[in-house]
């Protein structure tokens, strides 16, 4: 009896390391990077991800976010992403750009008038065939965020037409088209990382930068810039990504589970970006901050010459593509 309960007792423990070790094996941990402040819809929508996969998955997947470049900028967690180094990133246009050269379609000057038809746009056609030519560089599109339509900020004077902007030094992130439009309009373009930009601007190391409103604010750029311009001259994405060596490691069942959960974060994003453009105009007005209307039409014939160049280049038939969906009706 005794060598009965012995062998029972060995053969629950038994029992017990191997249900154990089977939940150790299914497991996931996930290590989430971007850019941006905490209080940047990017952050909220990050953290949206990882509670929706960890209930979907009944505490299985964990996400670990790390906001505000803790893990490199943005061109640093592209470069992780693609040799498994990090997990995944909600990333900037530009950055992929330099891995995925067809991002860069996305950001032609003008193109976009609201961010509902870039969002249009981005989940349409030419979504799909620029998230299968990033999975071939090694990176999985889980979903389109919201980086906003761009506006441009400085310190010397109002930007009312391009002429203003001749001999300003404006900072640029490192994105090919931006560089193009700034130089189109006769600034000197000069790129600086993000989580520098702030003291490059306080030190006049540059004279202005350009971006979305929501970003002017989560950055307290308001606090060393005393013009913005609402130029509106280009849109971004914000590329939210996974890595194709972890995405690879996943299961079906937890591949499902992250795409859903990519879904709902998008969706959280998107809607808090648009609040967030939408009631910026306000906040930065009470800040002190001179806030101009333009007229947009001498900026798009000044920055006509930049699609031009694109569509002549070596993405040029994607980028007709997109610029076709752009306009189409």
């Amino acid at each position: 009896m005794k060598k009965l309960n012995t062998f029972r007792r060995s053969l629950l423990l038994a029992s017990l390391l191997a249900a154990t070790s089977m939940a150790q094996a299914q497991a996931v941990k996930l290590t989430l990077g971007h850019g941006t402040a905490i209080d940047n819809p990017r952050h909220v929508a990050s953290l949206k991800f990882a509670e929706v996969a960890k209930a979907k998955s009944n505490g299985r997947i964990e996400v670990t976010v790390a906001p505000a470049s803790q893990l490199g900028d943005d061109a640093a967690m592209v470069t992780a992403l693609r040799t498994g180094a990090l997990d995944m990133s909600a990333n900037s246009q530009g950055a992929l750009a330099n891995a995925v050269p067809e991002y860069a379609a996305f950001g032609m000057p003008f193109l976009f008038s609201s961010q509902a038809q870039a969002w249009k746009v981005m989940d349409g056609p030419t979504g799909k065939e620029l998230a299968q030519k990033s999975a071939e560089k090694g990176l999985v599109v889980l979903g389109y965020w919201d980086n906003g339509i761009r506006h441009m900020s400085n310190n010397k004077r109002p930007l009312l037409k391009p002429e203003d902007l001749k001999g300003l030094k404006m900072r640029t992130p490192p994105d090919s088209v931006t560089v193009d439009i700034m130089q189109s309009v006769g600034a000197e373009a000069q790129q600086i990382k993000w989580s520098e930009l702030y003291v490059a601007l306080q030190q006049g190391v540059v004279d202005g930068q350009e971006n979305p409103l929501v970003n002017v604010q989560a950055g307290k750029l308001y606090e060393v810039q005393k013009f913005i311009s609402l130029t509106g001259h280009k849109y971004e994405m914000t590329p939210f990504l996974i890595g194709k060596r972890s995405w690879d490691k996943l299961s079906d069942a937890d591949k499902k589970i992250v795409q859903e959960a990519a879904n709902e974060a998008t969706a959280l994003q998107r809607k808090l970006a648009q609040e967030a453009d939408d009631k910026m105009l306000t906040e930065l007005k009470a800040k002190g901050v001179q806030i101009d209307k333009v007229d947009q039409a001498p900026f798009e014939k000044a920055t006509a010459p930049v699609v031009a160049k694109w569509e002549a280049g070596p993405i040029g038939p994607f980028v007709k593509k997109v610029v076709a969906a752009a306009r189409a009706k």
